[in-house]
């Protein structure tokens, strides 16, 4: 169990170190950045405090906590996915719309030309 705690921890400080470190470099928003290191937090408060994890493996009825920890990063990193996955559309959305709007602009500078 400590093991797996411990590999927990390293890898909920690393997931925050990754994520720090690409705001940093601009590889990522600050804005969804906080969806990652909000993870990489529970995760790391999970993995490090036992009474916390018990109490969590009782509630969701798992005999095993680490088990119940692992279902948890699974429920976040789904949750992130998703909200990403809803930003992604709307994006397209906004990248369609534009686009179009730069075509009829394009149309109507050319029908100007053209006039001229």
């Amino acid at each position: 169990m400590d093991r797996l705690l411990n590999v927990m921890t390293l890898l909920s400080i690393g997931l925050f170190v990754l994520v720090l470190a690409s705001v940093r470099r601009a590889h990522i928003r600050v804005e969804y950045s906080v969806s990652w290191l909000g993870a990489a937090i529970a995760l790391l408060v999970l993995s490090r405090s036992p009474s916390m994890l018990a109490w969590v493996a009782t509630l969701l009825g798992v005999g095993y906590g680490p088990l119940a920890l692992i279902m948890l990063a699974f429920c976040v990193f789904l949750v992130v996915f998703y909200r990403f996955s809803v930003i992604i559309s709307s994006l397209k959305d906004a990248n369609i719309a534009l686009t179009q709007r730069v075509a009829i602009l394009e149309f109507h500078l050319q029908a100007m030309h053209e006039r001229r």
